[in-house]
This record gives C-alpha cells, structure tokens and sequence, in this order.
C-alpha cells in the first residue's frame, strides 16, 4: 500500500488522542483504526474525521510513498 501512517500515530502521540479515547466518543469505527493500524486504504470521512479530532491536514497524518518498481 503506497499510503503511510506512521505520521497519525506520532501526532496522536503529541497531542494524546489514544486509540481509547477515539473508540470513546467513536471518532472513527474500530475497523478503520484497524485498517489504519495495518496500513490499509481507509475512506476520506475516516482522514476528515481524524483530521477534525486532531485540528490538522491530511498532509499531516499520512504519506505517498511510490511502490518499488513504478
């Protein structure tokens, strides 16, 4: 998958969203943050919705990195 989150998990670091907190006040569904946990695609409403909990861009919670041999 060409798509990287590793930057969501440190800004949720930083900002202290835990994965607890997001099931709480159910900021997205525990299948996307599994999804997200696995590096798997997820839907525009999950990066609006994570976007919206931790005030930022979705430049600053994910990354394109090209597939090797492209």
């Amino acid at each position: 998958m060409p798509m990287k989150y590793e930057k969501l998990f440190a800004l949720m670091k930083e900002k202290r969203l835990t994965t607890y907190r997001i099931r709480k006040e159910n900021i997205i569904s525990q299948s996307a943050l599994t999804s997200l946990k696995a590096g798997k695609s997820v839907t525009t409403d999950t990066i609006a919705a994570l976007c919206k909990a931790l005030d930022c861009q979705p430049g600053d919670i994910m990354e394109y990195e090209r597939n090797k041999g492209e």
